[in-house]
């Protein structure tokens, strides 16, 4: 078999260069992010429930929904929280368990809640894992100054009608978050005297509303040839409509609604507050799909917003602004990755040079490190995972380990060639010596990092990428060892034999240091011991701190202050505001102009 692929030069190089190119073409398209997607394990219920105080939200909604909730198959955690207006229930899953089959029962069991108090919303489900947090942040404020004086409470509506749909369209993000603000609501202020005179209940107003608002289907209507559906409208489509409705009929007079209440437009309570450069705003965030590409998802993003502000904001004095992402973390991440591996790559090249003496074959020896780089990237692909730090860092791993295979190939063959075989022969002889040694070798590495791809465990579904990474390359290596490199030596290498003043010499002085030891039987033993516990001692000294994942270094500052819990959001408003006259002050100041023992931590 060797020997029929060695003297098949020009058919191995053009099936290397199919292989190398189909790879590129492949990596290219492999979604970049930071770290791999996570399990999702968790799955929120969230029920709203407009005015309703936690003890009613507990009593009326956590405790009916938890009754069906607590005997879902699986379930490993349940925990519930009740706030002003909303409940949510946080249901945790073991790994391995079928996020839409959980998902399913939970919708089963929720439909099992005999009944809501009125006015409840319809509870909703929601998958979160950490990989799918919102990594952009968008802010949407008026024109500086706001000139139109615009309310930017009532903005909210408009957010979510147009501008949201809009950037949900950019293929690879799953959801756009809207913050800040308050829904539109039409408010119907009832006067109790008034009522009072006319002999009207306020259930009576109420009813006669919603009986009003509803739409309601007549049957229908044949003719001699066609057939008509009939539809009668009666939602309500302004605010005159509504303050015209009847409400009771007395004395042959009518009694509407704007007889007895006063109706406005106006909005939902508000109960969050965002500010940008001192003016209030509305905010935006996205999230992804899982194996989505981050940095095409800003590319995309940033041309639909240049869209938005043209078309949709500029005439309306808003502007849509990128405040944070965490695109420029990745993408600086992953180009000191990359740097790492190149140098890695050159110190490799450099090694070998220093050992071979020869330009030539160490060009032949490190052919391997970009096809054993393509191998691993085609592994990912072929795994369905991402470019990340994480896999980065398995290639990288990779470099040094894949020129392994390819050294103890080169020596076999460089010895066989001192012993006078012509190229051919030699490398024939060379690889025939030490196939099944390099077969060997690259089993057991392969079965080191094979175990991490059966852990369920977030933890091996982080570090997986690296065991695919490296197991790629290995075993690219072996194949590129035990046929490229052979096939390499015999065509490219034209000297008959290498010279002795090619090759390194050990000195006399190292030899006679290394005989020292392994003199005698017990020596030896000895002092691989003595080596062993002396290695063991110093990394346990040396041995770092320990965390599940290393800090990284993006030169971002968070603050937060926690309100006393009977705060309302006015004086809250009114301390942030005071905060941030005074943080306003310190913006682009020079680095000189800070103190730094003045800071307490």
């Amino acid at each position: 078999m060797f020997k029929a692929v060695i003297h098949k030069g020009t058919l191995v190089a053009v099936i290397v260069s199919i292989i190398c190119i189909l790879g590129i073409v492949g990596a290219l398209k492999i979604p970049v992010q930071m770290i791999p997607d996570l399990e999702v394990r968790t799955i929120s219920v969230q029920t709203g429930w407009a005015g309703a105080t936690p003890q009613d939200v507990e009593k009326d909604i956590l405790i009916e929904q938890e009754r069906y909730l607590r005997s879902l198959p699986n379930l490993k955690r349940m925990t519930s929280i009740a706030r002003m207006g909303q409940a949510t229930i946080e249901l945790e899953f073991p790994f391995g368990v079928e996020v839409n089959d959980a998902m399913i029962n939970v919708n089963n069991a929720l439909s099992q809640v005999s009944s809501y108090p009125e006015n409840v919303d319809q509870p909703r489900l929601v998958s979160s894992s950490f990989s799918s947090n919102a990594f952009m942040h968008f802010s949407l404020k008026p024109n500086k100054g706001n000139p139109l004086d615009l309310d930017m409470d009532l903005i909210r509506d408009y957010a979510e009608d147009y501008i949201r749909p809009r950037m949900e369209s950019v293929q690879g993000v799953s959801e756009i978050r809207v913050g800040g603000g308050a829904a539109k609501q039409i408010q119907i202020k009832v006067n109790p005297s008034r009522l009072a005179q006319r002999g009207i209940s306020l259930n009576t107003v109420r009813n006669a509303i919603r009986n009003r608002n509803k739409d309601a289907s007549a049957g229908d209507i044949e003719t001699q040839k066609q057939r008509y559906l009939i539809r009668v409208i009666g939602r309500f489509e302004n605010v005159a409509q509504l303050e015209n409705v009847i409400i009771e009929r007395k004395n042959n007079i009518n009694i509407r609604l704007k007889d007895v209440a006063e109706v406005v437009l106006d909005h939902y309570e508000t109960r969050s507050l965002s500010y940008l450069d001192g003016e209030r705003t509305i905010s935006l965030s996205v999230r992804r799909e899982s194996d989505s590409n981050v940095i095409q998802i800003k590319e995309d993003m940033r041309s639909v917003v240049e869209k938005i502000n043209a078309d949709l904001l500029k005439h309306n004095g808003l502007e849509l602004l990128l405040i944070s992402d965490d695109v420029e973390y990745v993408q600086s991440s992953l180009s000191n990755v990359w740097f790492n591996l190149i140098l890695g790559a050159l110190l490799a090249t450099l090694v070998m040079y220093y050992f071979l003496r020869s330009a030539k074959v160490t060009m032949i020896g490190i052919l391997g490190i970009p096809m054993c780089t393509i191998a691993a990237f085609l592994g990912l692909m072929l795994f369905n995972r991402t470019i990340n730090v994480i896999s980065l860092a398995g290639v990288a791993f990779a470099i040094g380990m894949t020129v392994d295979n390819t050294i103890v190939v080169l020596e076999s063959i460089m010895q066989a060639k001192k012993r006078g075989l012509e190229r051919f022969d030699a490398a024939i002889a060379g690889v025939k010596d030490v196939w099944p040694a390099v077969l060997a070798s690259t089993a057991t590495t392969i079965l080191v990092f094979a175990p991490i791809l059966f852990v369920q465990q977030e933890a091996g579904q982080l570090y997986s990428d690296i065991a695919i990474a490296i197991s790629g390359a290995i075993i690219a290596s072996m194949l590129v060892a035990i046929f490229v490199v052979p096939v390499a030596i015999a065509n490219f290498d034209k000297n008959k034999s290498d010279t002795q003043k090619n090759h390194l010499q050990l000195s006399t002085k190292w030899i006679k240091f290394v005989s020292f030891f392994i003199k005698t039987k017990s020596r030896a033993i000895g002092t691989v011991a003595s080596f062993s516990v002396a290695i063991l001692m110093l990394a346990y000294v040396l041995m770092p701190a320990t965390e599940y994942l290393p800090e990284g270094e993006e030169p971002k500052a968070f603050s937060i202050m926690i309100a006393p819990p009977s705060y309302n959001l006015s004086e809250m408003q009114r301390i942030g505001l005071e905060l941030r006259d005074y943080f306003d002050l310190h913006i682009n100041a020079a680095h000189n102009d800070f103190d730094l023992s003045l800071i307490h931590i």
